[in-house]
């Protein structure tokens, strides 16, 4: 497609997000090698703890079974019994190497990532149908790997086989006369033989698979810088979209600042460009800064002092120190309290004499 970027053009390693989205449509790094190594690795275990013993016992109960046949009755409802019986024994007897396998396989897929829930890859497509998107597969290089790769195995697994057998033929011509318990052994301990050789062929084939299909999974999620860019738009936000928020916090806070204006003690203001307003009272230990501004802001301060009856001082130095050092809901520095007790003793004694007079 002409909208998908170019392999060349992902020079990025992959962020976490896009490694978890990978993770959470299961698009995860699997060898098909690693499990096959652990389901040779469960059989050869099996075989050589499990088979003894499980042959025995499936042998004394078929021995039962058909040392009583004649006593079965072979007709209706008795072939039905008759059989059940037989298979009842042969799945007792394979349900627990079933569950080892099944057992196996989990640890083989849990070994190369952790676990994943996912139905993507089992959701209906048009390129799993399609004949083009067919063609393509098939003529692949990820299919001429696997074809390489499948004959590559299948000569090395048949080549060890062959070796390992070639050097037991010997006892192979010997089994044919031999007492059925010394055969059983013989192939036990010649099933070792092949497992063992098996294992350290597919060891190296799994190691190597893992690695390649590692590398290529690791390759495939590889970002462009144009990727992780729009990655990190969409997840820190568009910024014009931030930009929005922060203008209408501001103005929220500004809102709630002029709110406080009305119950500040004094305005202190330089007259025109800044203005502080304070609120004091007996029961505070200093001052607190509940306003300030400057140009417009400083206006609107004064105009609601105005319009509220809060006392209004020009004092040029202290509203610029007050502006630049304490921010709203703050206590005054402790460097500006007496100038600013100064004011607002004085604003005290205004009151009360405004008081007085009103008497």
């Amino acid at each position: 497609m002409a909208d998908q970027p170019d392999k060349s053009e992902k020079t990025e390693d992959p962020t976490e997000h896009k490694l978890s989205e990978a993770h959470k449509k299961g698009d995860v790094a699997k060898s098909q090698e690693v499990t096959t190594w652990f389901m040779i690795l469960g059989s050869a275990l099996m075989f050589s703890i499990m088979a003894p013993i499980t042959s025995m016992n499936l042998m004394q109960q078929l021995k039962v079974i058909l040392g009583s046949a004649d006593q079965f009755e072979l007709q209706g409802a008795g072939i039905r019994v008759f059989f059940s019986g037989i298979s009842n024994t042969v799945l007792l007897t394979i349900l627990l190497p079933l569950s080892l396998m099944a057992l196996f396989a989990v640890m083989a897929n849990l070994i190369q990532h952790k676990p994943v829930w996912s139905f993507d890859p089992i959701k209906p497509k048009f390129s799993k149908v399609s004949p083009l998107a067919g063609m393509k597969r098939i003529f692949s290089s990820q299919s001429l790997v696997n074809f390489s790769q499948g004959l590559l195995k299948l000569s090395a697994v048949g080549g060890v086989m062959f070796v390992v057998m070639w050097a037991e033929r010997d006892k192979l011509d010997t089994m044919m006369t031999a007492d059925i318990w010394l055969i059983l052994a013989d192939f036990q301990a010649l099933g070792m033989k092949v497992f063992v050789a098996t294992l350290a062929i597919i060891t190296v084939i799994a190691i190597a698979d893992y690695m390649y299909k590692k590398n290529q999974w690791w390759e495939k999620q590889k970002m462009t810088v144009k990727e992780i860019r729009d990655e990190h738009k969409n997840m820190e936000g568009d910024p014009k979209i931030k930009q929005k928020i922060r203008q209408l916090r501001a103005e929220k806070s500004r809102q709630r600042m002029m709110a406080s204006v009305p119950d500040a003690a004094v305005v202190i203001t330089n007259p025109t460009h800044f203005a502080v307003a304070l609120k004091y009272d007996s029961d505070m230990a200093a001052p607190i800064c509940v306003a300030k501004g400057a140009d417009a802001v400083a206006f609107r301060i004064r105009t609601l002092a105005g319009e509220s009856d809060v006392p209004i001082v020009e004092n040029p130095p202290l509203a610029r120190a007050l502006y630049a050092s304490v921010e709203i809901d703050e206590v005054v520095p402790a460097e500006h309290f007496r100038a600013v007790a100064q004011v607002i003793g004085y604003v005290m004694q205004l009151k009360d004499k405004v008081a007085w007079k009103s008497r």
